[in-house]
């Protein structure tokens, strides 16, 4: 039997340049160390040289610095690069790297470069900046607004978790490393990678209307949805203060016309969205389907559209046979009257003189 690699296009490129700038950043610097010990800034961002070199804004993701962070990176875009680019497409999940890959890693180098400036510390401007990390937290976003209510098994039962609870587990342990580790620049990335992934896909991401069962291409923009919303990636309990916060940065971005305010129509229909999306449930990663419920969405929604619309007709219909039928009756208790004579056989005769014509 011929063994095939059921891996979209797009994610075998990110897992090839993965293993390619990771074996290369070691060999930069361990090969080249006795001629320059920063020989690894040609692949990985310091923030002192990233405008001579700016090509490490993209290549520092993929160049991770040992083992087991590569076999972290790999099994993050393997599984979830392949369900991200089924989900989207190669051209839309080609733009979301793009921009989790990117964005990061230059908000990162701009905040060593201004704790630098403050500080004068020389080790901020040239801290290492490199890793997957932006990237996982940005994985993480999407699959919260994808399929927020699935569960993920662990340990055959023994740990569960929902996927609406792995950003904020993400970002808790990063920030606690970060702390307690010394592990900042992991800090930045997980932070920074999450609100650019959130800001991208609940304002700006176009994507298709799951909502009915319209076969052309009608896009969407942003996800204005209850269940993603920022308050909803913390837990309950803290949930009302962290939505005040949030609503009032919004309020301000949305006064100075940085950002278009959602309507209630908005809301309503991305909550529909969202439910559309979660009929779909989560595909197996390891094939080519999109799950028997996803399979099925677009055939259901028509069934019920076409539902809808035959109850439409029969009612439409029904209406029009019940005008009609009273328009008739009316018709005919006019005629019945004025067939029956001008005269009321109740009222008093009237004796006509003689001589007069009546």
């Amino acid at each position: 039997m011929q063994w095939r690699v059921n891996i979209p296009p797009l994610t075998r490129i990110l897992l090839a340049l993965l293993v390619v700038f990771s074996v290369s950043y070691q060999a930069l610097r361990y090969g080249l160390a006795h001629l320059d010990y920063t020989a690894g800034h040609y692949l990985a961002l310091i923030p002192q040289w990233a405008l001579f070199t700016p090509w490490v804004y993209f290549t520092a993701t993929y160049s991770e610095q040992n083992v087991v962070t590569i076999l972290i990176a790999g099994a993050t875009i393997l599984y979830g690069g392949k369900y991200l680019e089924r989900a989207w497409g190669s051209r839309e999940f080609g733009k979301f790297i793009l921009l989790v890959t990117l964005l990061p890693n230059f908000v990162a180098s701009l905040i060593y470069v201004l704790l630098f400036a403050i500080s004068q510390n020389d080790s901020l401007a040239l801290v290492v900046i490199q890793g997957s990390v932006a990237l996982q937290a940005a994985f993480l976003v999407a699959f919260k607004q994808l399929v927020p209510e699935h569960t993920v098994t662990l340990l055959k039962g023994a740990v569960k978790f929902r996927v609406k609870h792995f950003p904020s587990v993400f970002l808790a342990a990063n920030t606690l490393s970060g702390i307690v580790l010394g592990t900042d620049t992991a800090l930045v990335l997980a932070w920074v990678g999450f609100m650019t992934s959130w800001t991208y896909l609940r304002f700006y991401k176009r994507q298709p209307d799951l909502s009915t069962a319209a076969t052309g291409n009608n896009q969407l923009r942003g996800d204005a949805s209850e269940t993603f919303a920022f308050a909803s990636f913390w837990p309950d309990t803290i949930q009302p203060p962290v939505a005040a916060i949030a609503d009032g940065v919004y309020n301000a971005l949305v006064a100075v016309r940085l950002c278009t305010p959602f309507t209630a129509e908005d809301v309503e229909f991305g909550n529909e969205q969202a439910t559309a999306r979660g009929e779909g449930g989560l595909p197996n990663l390891l094939n080519n389907g999109v799950g028997k419920a996803g399979r099925n969405k677009q055939e259901d929604a028509e069934r019920r559209r076409a539902l809808a619309l035959k109850e439409l007709d029969q009612r439409l219909h029904a209406a029009s046979t019940n005008v009609a039928s009273a328009s008739r009756q009316q018709s005919s208790t006019q005629n019945s009257v004025v067939q029956s004579g001008t005269v009321d056989p109740t009222s008093p005769s009237v004796e006509t003189p003689a001589g007069t014509q009546a």
